[in-house]
């Protein structure tokens, strides 16, 4: 038995690096628990805007400004002929020295920064060790976790509270019974990754694009340093294996062909020969806390990767979580209710960014329609889509019903109470 800590957080990606980073600087004894030893690989490279804030309040912005990833100003659409959008640029909103300018980040470098500067905060990382259930007590309270460690032994810690930063795997919501998947966001990913493919230059070299396929399915194509590139697809899992293709490194490069500018881009280019495939990746936890646990980052809700909302959303989590349970271990109350306020914040932004994302993939519908009817509505959609979620979108949205159905709020991730 091992309970030589306030708090256990399951995960040393982004959420679980960013709430450990925060605990530690409260004061409060965190161990990180990560299965993988850092660095391990990871989709996800394009950070949005408003990720600014989390990075900065986790001390991260000097070391992301040496560091060498790709500088992202922009982002750009391109239709399956081949016609590009003018390219977005964040400086036409925000602040050049803040938000204006994010990055273009190698996860496996991009997450081990985040796990040692929780280190360098005073957290606690335990790698290669696998949690293999949660402990609670009579009452059904989480009180721990049992894990095994690298040389297969197992043990039992304790804390007085469970955080679960286990990503896509969603531990503690797969376990109890929570995890649900969307009513409608059910696409298939294929990506890999090309060295020395065609790039833009000067402030568009590391622009994120876009570019559409049939059937509301589309490519990412984010650069990356090393001159290298992130490449994926996502559309429908029937459209994907349309004529009985199966082979996820077939499917790809047969739709390298559905769009011109990419077939272009990816002319000069040589593919790594690695195809990577995930399905139903949209999911969401119907409870965000219980009694002794708190969820945070993907193991909360993950949407999809349209709008690369991912990363910002899990160091959000990660950094609000923190705030909220160094008050609850304060007031010696890490009651699920303690958490009712952290969970709607990061639910409203889930929903928010969900609606543009069921908007973006309804065949009829375009945002250039909206911003053309109601030019007003266009710093909306930039905000949001930038990252600034919690807002009040009301108008908005009116707006966007005029030309497209957006779902109604799903009734998740409040507190489970004992």
């Amino acid at each position: 038995m091992n309970s030589n800590y306030d708090v256990l957080i399951i995960g040393g990606g982004p959420a679980g690096a960013s709430v450990a980073t925060i605990l530690a600087e409260h004061g409060h004894r965190a161990l990180v628990i990560e299965r993988e030893k850092f660095p391990r690989y990871h989709v996800g490279e394009s950070l949005i805007p408003f990720t600014f804030g989390p990075l900065e309040r986790l001390g991260m912005i000097p070391k992301m400004k040496k560091s060498h990833f790709m500088k992202k100003y922009s982002v750009s659409f391109v239709q399956p002929d081949g016609r590009r959008s003018q390219p977005f640029y964040f400086h036409t909103r925000y602040d050049k020295e803040t938000i204006a300018q994010t990055w273009q980040v190698l996860r496996s470098e991009f997450d081990e920064m985040l796990l040692n500067n929780a280190r360098e905060k005073g957290a606690h990382v335990r790698e290669e060790t696998t949690v293999v259930q949660l402990l609670k007590n009579d009452s059904g309270a989480v009180i721990g976790v049992e894990v095994k460690n690298k040389d297969g032994s197992m043990e039992q810690l304790y804390s007085r509270l469970v955080i679960d930063a286990s990503g896509k795997e969603a531990f503690a919501s797969s376990r109890q019974g929570w995890r649900v998947g969307d009513p409608f966001l059910n696409k298939v990913a294929i990506w890999t990754y090309y060295k020395g493919s065609k790039r833009g230059a000067d402030l568009d070299e590391g622009a994120t694009t876009i570019a559409f396929v049939p059937d509301k399915g589309w490519f990412w194509h984010i650069p990356q340093h090393n001159d290298m590139v992130s490449v994926g697809i996502v559309a429908e899992g029937k459209y994907l294996t349309r004529d009985g293709v199966r082979d996820p490194g077939k499917m790809f490069q047969r739709e390298i062909g559905e769009n011109q500018w990419i077939k272009d881009h990816l002319s000069t280019g040589e593919c790594t020969g690695e195809y990577w495939l995930t399905s139903e990746y949209s999911r969401h936890s119907k409870y965000g806390a219980s009694p002794g646990l708190l969820l945070v980052g993907d193991a909360f809700a993950f949407l999809d990767p349209v709008f690369s909302s991912g990363v910002m959303l899990a160091l959000k989590s990660g950094v609000l979580a923190g705030d909220a349970v160094h008050e609850a271990l304060l007031a010696n109350d890490p009651s699920p209710e303690r958490f009712a306020d952290y969970g709607k914040q990061i639910r409203e932004g889930v929903e928010n960014m969900r609606k543009l994302v069921y908007a973006f993939y309804d065949p009829n519908f375009s945002f250039k329609d909206v911003v053309m009817k109601y030019p007003e509505a266009g710093a909306e959609l930039t905000d949001c889509l930038s990252g600034d979620l919690n807002k009040d979108y009301t108008p908005l949205w009116n707006r966007i019903r005029e030309f497209v159905k957006l779902p109604e709020d799903l009734p998740y991730g409040v507190p489970l109470a004992a």
